[in-house]
């Protein structure tokens, strides 16, 4: 594996933080927003070819491979810019390119690509895991001859819900842990309530409410019972990109406390000159250096055609780890001024918890580290 990045690819890393930059003052203004995102923000996304990120060509998009992406989210997760870039152009956009029909392709990726449309996941239910089995919501046929689903029950934490033209929903088919089936769902049919939820980071989620919420079999991705197995290829990528995130926020948020370490003098001596922060210090880029590394690796081998199930959960359980321990130094380093909102710390800190529990948690990660090193 080579570890150096091409020159378009640093091209391509300058540029988006040059767009990044431009951008940094919307993230305390944007917390707890119902929209949540910079609109403007978005349409540069655009312009560049990134909506349409890792999409084909003949949709529009821009065919990058996992390791630009990474390029991409490296920055993304160092300027902390809000964006359904995520749950859109890569999750939702990944599983109808994967799964969906050439109707569906048709209908939303060149639109996902242009920047045109968002489209957001519903995934998660109350009290259940990422697992198959956290999947409960059932899709229930109405009759045997007009093709209509109904769905009932709730999801949570979707992002950007109120922003979605579509959303991909889970739903269950069977009683196989793996019975289950995706479906296009309006979010504006008749039954749906969207409730607007404050998480730890701040970000856009909504609590999602389907009561008797009808879906026609042709907004089904894909065919029955093959929906639990193209989430799990597609978040399997994705993943690999919360990991790159996390990375560049540890960096970001590394730096800033370095800074921080040198201009603040105590006892005549920058703060960094004593060895419990030294050492602190030393140890969060270490650690760092070790996440990039294993980021870089999850989506080279995947780049390669090689088989990156055990690489993707540990890039993701390591960076997002160590993303919060080195957060979790910065807001020890700045003393009771890093738990203040003017600091810019804090904002590190919320976020990296928010990765560690979204998009597979530790518990999650593990079960197919496991799985993996087991089987």
């Amino acid at each position: 594996m080579d570890l150096a990045f091409s020159e378009e690819q640093d091209m391509l890393r300058d540029a988006v933080r040059g767009l990044c930059d431009s951008a940094a003052e919307s993230v305390r203004l944007l917390e707890d927003d119902p929209v949540g995102y910079d609109k403007d923000f978005w349409q540069g996304l655009a312009s560049m070819g990134l909506t349409g990120l890792m999409l084909p060509a003949d949709v529009g998009g821009s065919e990058m491979s996992l390791l630009d992406a990474v390029v991409v989210y490296e920055e993304f997760g160092r300027s902390l810019v809000p964006s359904p870039h995520f749950v859109s152009s890569v999750v939702a956009a990944g599983i109808i390119n994967l799964a969906g029909s050439d109707e569906q392709r048709a209908a939303w990726l060149p639109r996902v690509a242009s920047g045109e449309v968002v489209l957001s996941v519903a995934w998660l239910e109350p009290d259940n895991g990422w697992g198959p089995t956290g999947v409960r919501l059932p899709a229930v046929l109405a009759g045997e001859d007009d093709g209509m689903f109904v769905l009932t029950g709730t999801k949570r934490h979707v992002p950007f819900a109120s922003s979605a033209e579509r959303l991909v929903v889970p739903a269950r088919t069977g009683d196989d842990p793996e019975a289950v089936d995706l479906f296009l769902v309006d979010p504006t049919a008749d039954g749906i309530t969207f409730t607007l939820q404050r998480t730890v980071a701040g970000d856009t989620q909504y609590r999602v409410d389907l009561d008797g919420v009808h879906v026609s079999s042709t907004d089904r991705i894909g065919e029955t019972g093959a929906g639990w197995a193209a989430l799990s290829k597609v978040v399997q990528d994705a993943i690999v990109l919360v990991a790159a995130q996390a990375v560049g926020a540890a960096e970001a948020a590394h730096a800033l406390t370095t800074q921080y370490a040198k201009d603040r003098h105590q006892f005549d001596k920058p703060i960094g000159s004593f060895q419990a922060i030294g050492h602190y210090l030393a140890d969060g880029i270490t650690s760092i250096d070790g996440a990039r590394v294993l980021v870089h690796h999850a989506a080279w081998t995947r780049d390669e055609g090689r088989d990156a199930a055990t690489l993707a959960p540990m890039a993701k359980l390591f960076a997002t780890s160590t993303c919060r321990e080195v957060t979790g130094v910065a807001i020890q380093v700045h003393g009771g001024m890093g738990f203040t909102v003017e600091c810019d710390a804090q904002m590190y800190f919320r976020r990296a918890k928010s990765w560690q529990l979204n998009w597979l948690d530790d518990a999650r990660l593990e079960e197919l580290i496991a799985a993996q090193i087991l089987d």
